[in-house]
C-alpha cells in the first residue's frame, strides 16, 4: 500500500482524531463556514476524474452518502461531477433534519445538479463507487441501512474510493468499530487534513487500499507534533554505504546467534542464514540443543554449544527455537548482562515475560536493544491480553519501549517501530506472503546482521521492517506468494532489497 500527499501536507506525518479535530476547528473559525467542505468536496471530484479514464467513464458513478460532514463532501463532489457530465448515482441515508448547515448547502446543490438520488443501491455495473457514509466522527458499529449498503459496497466489481475514512474503521488503531463491527474495504482513500495512523495498521491496510492525503490547503502553523510517522528509506539512510574494496569480514562484525533447543534447530537456523545473507562478517550459531557439524546449505556459519559462545563479543541475537528450559534461561540472562547489542525474539520474550527478574534486567540494560514481539509476546510483555494490544498497537508499542528502555518493532500488519523518548512510526511495506512460519526468524537474523554492522538500533528497526516487507512485496510481484511463499524463499530477496538500498541511497562511509 502506497501514501502520498495531494497537496502541501506532509503525508508521512500521522495525526490521531483529536488532533485532526483541533486542526479543522482552528481552520474553520480562520477561512469560515463551508469552505473546507467545498475543498473537500472539490478534492473528492479530482480524485475521481483522475480515475475514470482508467476504468469506464461511460459507466455511472455511484456515491454512498451518510449523516455526518463525510456525507456532506460526498453531496459536494457528486454534484461538481454531475455539473461535468458525469453520470452520478447517490444513496443519501441521512435525516435532513439532523444534518449540519455545511451538509444541508451540500445537499442542496447535489438536488440541483444533474444527479439521480435513489433510495438503495440499484443493480447496475457501476464505473467507481465512492464512499462518504461514515468519516472519523464514528462511535458505533456500522448497523441497519448503513451495514447494508456497507455490505454492497464490499461486493461491487468496480473500484471504491473512501473519503477521509473507510466507514466502519477506526481511524487512530485500525481496528474496526464496534464488536460485531465491519468496514467497507476500498482501493483508495482520500484523506483529509492530515493522513492518520489507522488506514496504516491492523485492518486499516486491508481497508483503506491506497492512500492519499490532501491538507486543504490549512495552515501548516495548525498542525502540532505528529503521533507517529510512516516508515521510508529516507529514515535510515545516514547508515546505508558501499562497501569499500579494502575491507574484510571483520569489517561487517560478528554476530551470535543463540536458540535451537532440541527439536528446534530450525528457527535458528533461518535466523543465521537471513544474517549471512544480509552482510555479517562472520555468524556463529549457538544450539542450546544438539550441535551439527554444520550447516549443508550455508557451511560458512560457525556451528558452537551456544555455552561454548561469548557473550560480550559482537551482536547478539537470541530466542528463536531457544525454549523455555533452565538452559535457556541462563543463556538469556548472560546475553542481557554482557552483549554488546541484542536482538530478543520469540522464547526469548516468552521467558522475560515470566520471570520478573529478567523484565528488571532487561529494564536497566543501556546497551543497544531491540524487541521484536508478536501481539501475543507483546501482551505476555505488558501482562495483558492481545486485544488490548491489537486495539491499541501504538500505545503497546510505545508501553513496551519506555518500560523495557529497548527499541521495540511490534510485528503483524503495519508493523510499529517504537524508541523511548520518539515517536513512533508504522511500517508500509510487506503482505500476507509474511504470514508464515519462520518469517519472524528471518526478521531476527536480519535485524542482527545490521546491528553486527554497527547501526543504530533504531534505524536496525526501520531498515529491518522495510527490506523485510518490500523484499516481499517483490517477491509476491514477480510470482512467487502470497500464499505457500516460505521464510526461506524470501531470503534472497532480502538480500537483493539491501543491495538496491545501497545502490539507490549509498553514501560514501
Amino acid at each position: 500500500m502506497a501514501t502520498v500527499c495531494a497537496d502541501r501536507g506532509d503525508s508521512l506525518a500521522l495525526y490521531s482524531v483529536a488532533q485532526v479535530r483541533a486542526i479543522e476547528a482552528a481552520a474553520l473559525s480562520a477561512v469560515g463556514p463551508g469552505i473546507l467542505m467545498q475543498r473537500a468536496g472539490a478534492a473528492v471530484a479530482r480524485r475521481a476524474l483522475a480515475l475514470l479514464p482508467e476504468i469506464n467513464a461511460n459507466l455511472p458513478v455511484l456515491f454512498a452518502a451518510g449523516p455526518g460532514n463525510n456525507g456532506g463532501d460526498a453531496l459536494e463532489a457528486a454534484a461538481l461531477l454531475a455539473q461535468n457530465g458525469v453520470n452520478v448515482t447517490i444513496v443519501h441515508l441521512a435525516d435532513e433534519n439532523t444534518l449540519t448547515a455545511d451538509a444541508r448547502t451540500a445537499l442542496t446543490r447535489a438536488r440541483q445538479s444533474r444527479a439521480v438520488f435513489v433510495d438503495s443501491l440499484p443493480a447496475l455495473s457501476w464505473s467507481l463507487a465512492v464512499d462518504g457514509l461514515f468519516g472519523i466522527g464514528l462511535t458505533r458499529p456500522l448497523e441497519g441501512r448503513y451495514r447494508d449498503l456497507a455490505t454492497q459496497l464490499n461486493q461491487l466489481s468496480c473500484p471504491v474510493l473512501a473519503i477521509d475514512v473507510p466507514s466502519g474503521l477506526d481511524a487512530d488503531t485500525g481496528g474496526i468499530v464496534g464488536q460485531h463491527g465491519m468496514a467497507v474495504r476500498t482501493d483508495e482513500t482520500l484523506t483529509f487534513i492530515a493522513n492518520k495512523p489507522g488506514l496504516h495498521t491492523l485492518h486499516g491496510r486491508d481497508s483503506s487500499g491506497h492512500v492519499v492525503t490532501d491538507d486543504l490547503g490549512i495552515d501548516k502553523n495548525l498542525f502540532p507534533e505528529p503521533v507517529a510517522r510512516l516508515n521510508t528509506p529516507l529514515a535510515f539512510a545516514d547508515e546505508i554505504h558501499p562497501r569499500l574494496h579494502a575491507s574484510h569480514k571483520g569489517s561487517y562484525g560478528d554476530l551470535q546467534i543463540i536458540g535451537g533447543a532440541e527439536g528446534m534447530s530450525g528457527a535458528m537456523i533461518l535466523a543465521a542464514r537471513m544474517a549471512l545473507m544480509a552482510g555479517a562478517g562472520r555468524v556463529f550459531a549457538g544450539f542450546a540443543g544438539p550441535v551439527p557439524a554444520y550447516d549443508s546449505l550455508h557451511p560458512e556459519l560457525i556451528c558452537r554449544h551456544a555455552g561454548d559462545l561469548r557473550a560480550d563479543r559482537g551482536a547478539v541475537v537470541i530466542g528463536p527455537g531457544l525454549g523455555m528450559s533452565r538452559h535457556a534461561h541462563d543463556l538469556l540472562g548472560r546475553a542481557l548482562s554482557f552483549a554488546p547489542a541484542v536482538v530478543i525474539d520469540a522464547d526469548g520474550l516468552n521467558l522475560i515475560a515470566a520471570e520478573p527478574p529478567l523484565q528488571h534486567r532487561l529494564a536497566q540494560r543501556r546497551a543497544p536493544t531491540l524487541l521484536t514481539p508478536r501481539p501475543l509476546e507483546a501482551a505476555r510483555l505488558l501482562a495483558t491480553d492481545v486485544h488490548a494490544v491489537q486495539s491499541n498497537r501504538l500505545g503497546s508499542a510505545n508501553e513496551l519501549a519506555q518500560r523495557f528502555h529497548a527499541t521495540v518493532i511490534l510485528k503483524g500488519s503495519g508493523r510499529i517501530i517504537a524508541q523511548p523518548g520518539d515517536i513512533p512510526t508504522i511500517n508500509t511495506t510487506g503482505n500476507p506472503a509474511l504470514a508464515t512460519a519462520g518469517s519472524g526468524d528471518v526478521l531476527a537474523g536480519l535485524c542482527g546482521a545490521l546491528l553486527a554492522q554497527g547501526w543504530s538500533a533504531w534505524a536496525c528497526a526501520l531498515a529491518a521492517t522495510w527490506s523485510h516487507g518490500s523484499a516481499a512485496d517483490q517477491m509476491v510481484a514477480d510470482g512467487t506468494g502470497p500464499t505457500g511463499a516460505t521464510a526461506s524463499e524470501l531470503m534472497p530477496w532480502i538480500r537483493s532489497a539491501l543491495n538496491r538500498l545501497v545502490s539507490e541511497l549509498g553514501t560514501r562511509p
